[in-house]
């Protein structure tokens, strides 16, 4: 991993396309700005272990229907 120190209005590039700006500092908490090409998908964290988390828990329920709904085509 690499670990940087910034200052407010400093800025990292990461690739061609990939800006991240030291926004704001208050304290313990640090604003952070990220330029990226919209096809990048951008995310906090706890929001991306939620998602995972649900298409887990998805892909169990619809392995758990498909087996429901063969075993219903077997019976006919």
């Amino acid at each position: 991993m690499l670990v940087l120190t910034r200052k407010l209005g400093e800025v990292l590039r990461i690739g061609q396309g990939i800006t991240v700006r030291i926004v704001d500092i208050k304290g313990r908490h640090v604003k952070v700005g990220i330029e990226a090409p919209p096809e990048l998908l951008i995310y906090r964290e706890e929001i991306y272990e939620k998602i995972q988390t649900e298409n887990r828990l998805s892909s169990i329920s619809s392995v758990d229907e498909f087996g429901k709904i063969k075993e219903a085509f077997k019976s006919k």
